[in-house]
């Protein structure tokens, strides 16, 4: 049996699981009440990593409200490390758990695809790769930019798009071909081998490949001029033309026998990471894309970082030999093992420039990816379509008298329960009234942390305030404080049923239960509870309501943080030990004479603090959680 206070709320199905786990490699599925896997993961030592998921270190809130969740767990062995990751990622792929991070369209990304299983090969746009000899490019995050790029490509390669048998003995050609949007291999204006050769030089520009294409077309139109052919030479220098526009506008990043590589970069908000990957090609940079992960909160860059690079390359149709990333990932030796056999085992190297073209081509990646993130943000603040229609499903969903056209969501941070904030953000029509933020310093609360009860403190300093505000607005020449003199149109806790009846006993202290709509906001799939109803509510996972109330959440949880963080500043070092709960003058005064210094304590760790006089493993942890 494991030794934890945790164990007491585990099943005995469940400790028979752990109980019996292999100390092999594998993968293991957790599951909850309902059988639905809710977290995926792969270990060396099965037994060992399943088995420290119930011991009372865990850090993370993420991870915490996942061991809540766990009734079942399933587990699968592999002979190697390598079977563990490559069954890890299939497994995600098959059930996108809710607690992992994850890409977060699951719809198939657009790629490019050559047909050359045919006799005159087609290009088309695809969202699947199937194996028939067709070649792919990709994947790309818009299905628009694709036929965009392909809408410039086609002036250069006029491929076929007809569903014609080509014979070359047509007598015409279709519309296309005058308007030089294909080169007539049905009426024999150009053979077999040219038209394949045209398909081969687009797919090496592609990839990048475009000096050995220009130098080879000259060549051609230099000939057709000698022969007289005209109107091929001048169909040859407009190609020639045409290709060199586009490489102007590519970016020399390298020179051009520097090896292929893709430069990863991240930027992350507080519940989602942009990923940007510059594709760099015989020394060019010949494009980039962005990818949304989801499920980040709580885990560390790193654990971001090495999530999308396996769910990335375990799409793409083919692999650089160099990947470039911010930093190091722990699983980077057998993520460069299973690229090699992706690869055909050719050998993929993933490095951390230090400085140089490398390192400004990742900071480059991270500044575009940063720039993403926050333009995407902006395009929704700016779509009044989409608030109007964000608004209207949450009265709809909620069953709210109109639209929330006020919103308010309110948050409790805090360390071993010191320095407690509370945060109150205001959305209005949809977008955030950042005038009308407010945060509260918790004061009631004393002897450990109290989310209910902060809660409760919060909601009835809010409210205290709107009823100064009707008494202000009373009196001549006074104004109110319109942060708080207007009622919400809904009230979102950050929390499930315990923290929403305490928003209703403070909503019934003020005789507003009936005016100000109130609901629940549980991280654990995003429940919605509601006063008086005893099943949760979870909105349509695409829909513009849910990603209002993500964005709503993430605005209060971001909002509390930092309020707590520069509470914690203000507080100064040495009182912030003196704030720990158990922490007294004694047990400071020993701590700061074993360690000789707050830099040391903070960077040593749990088993070292225990070490120290005066202190147990609890109160080591309570020190290194608030540090």
């Amino acid at each position: 049996m494991l030794e934890s206070s945790a164990m007491a709320e585990i099943s005995n199905h469940l400790q028979g699981v752990l109980d019996t786990l292999p100390t092999k490699p594998g993968c293991y599925l957790m599951k909850n009440a309902d059988g639905k896997v809710i977290y995926v993961g792969k270990a060396i030592n099965l037994r060992a990593r399943v088995r420290s998921y119930f011991h009372n270190n865990l850090e993370h809130p993420r991870t915490i409200q996942l061991v809540k969740n766990i009734a079942d767990i399933e587990w699968i062995v592999v002979g190697s490390e390598l079977e563990a990751l490559i069954l890890e990622m299939n497994l995600i792929k098959r059930h996108r758990p809710f607690f992992n991070v994850r890409m977060k369209d699951d719809k198939r990304y657009p790629y490019i695809k050559i047909h050359w299983g045919q006799p005159y090969p087609k290009v088309t746009v695809t969202r699947q790769m199937v194996s028939d000899g067709s070649r792919y490019f990709g994947p790309y995050t818009s299905v628009w930019a694709v036929h965009q790029t392909l809408d410039v490509l086609r002036r250069i390669f006029p491929y076929l798009t007809c569903d014609r048998e080509i014979s070359g003995t047509d007598a015409r050609a279709c519309l296309y071909f005058d308007i030089k949007l294909c080169n007539g291999p049905c009426i024999g204006a150009v053979s077999q081998a040219e038209y394949r050769q045209m398909i081969a030089d687009f797919e090496s520009f592609l990839n990048g490949r475009t000096d050995g294409i220009l130098a080879r077309l000259q060549g051609e139109m230099n000939a057709a001029a000698q022969e007289l052919r005209f109107e091929r030479a001048g169909a040859l220098r407009d190609q020639v033309k045409a290709i060199q526009t586009v490489i102007e506008r590519q970016k020399v990043v390298f020179p051009n026998d520097y090896v292929d590589s893709d430069v990863i970069a991240m930027a992350r908000s507080e519940r989602e990471a942009c990923m940007q990957v510059f594709f760099i090609r015989g020394g060019k940079l010949i494009g980039r894309e962005y990818f949304l992960m989801e499920g980040t909160d709580d885990s560390p860059d790193a654990d971001v970082l090495a999530e999308f690079i396996k769910q990335f390359y375990d799409q793409v149709p083919s692999i650089p030999a160099q990947v470039m990333l911010p930093q190091e990932v722990e699983e980077t030796k057998i993520i460069e093992e299973w690229l090699n056999t992706k690869r055909g085992g050719q050998k993929v190297k993933m490095l951390i420039p230090k400085r140089g073209q490398k390192r400004e081509s990742v900071q480059m990646a991270a500044e575009n990816a940063a720039e993403t993130l926050g333009a995407l943000q902006a395009q929704w603040e700016a779509d009044t379509h989409k608030q109007e229609q964000s608004l209207a499903e949450l009265q709809k969903y909620l069953e709210l008298a109109g639209p929330p056209n006020r919103i308010e969501c309110y948050d409790i941070s805090n360390t071993q329960g010191t320095a407690i904030t509370a945060s109150m953000v205001v959305f209005e029509q949809g977008v955030p009234k950042k005038a009308h933020y407010r945060r509260f310093n918790i004061r009631t609360v004393t002897g450990g942390p109290d989310d209910f009860a902060s809660m409760e403190e919060a909601l009835r300093r809010r409210f205290s305030r709107w009823q100064a505000a009707q008494e202000t607005a009373t009196q001549p020449g006074k104004k109110p404080d319109l942060s708080f003199a207007t009622l919400p149109n809904l009230l979102i806790v950050d929390g499930g049923k315990g923290q929403l009846s305490r928003a209703v006993k403070v909503l019934e202290e003020f005789n507003i239960f009936d005016k100000v709509p109130v609901v629940g906001l549980a991280k654990r799939e995003e429940e919605i509870f509601i006063p008086g109803k005893e099943r949760s509510i979870l909105l349509p996972r695409k829909s513009e309501g849910l990603y209002l109330v993500q964005r709503v959440r993430d605005e209060a949880h971001r909002f509390a943080i930092t309020a707590h963080r520069n509470r914690r500043t203000k507080l100064g070092l040495a009182s912030q030990l003196d704030a720990i709960p158990g922490i007294g003058p004694a047990r400071r005064k020993a701590l700061l004479a074993y360690f000789g210094s707050i830099e040391a304590i903070r960077s040593a760790s749990v088993q070292e603090i225990s070490a120290a006089p005066k202190m147990t493993v609890n109160l080591a942890e309570a020190v290194k959680a608030h540090l």
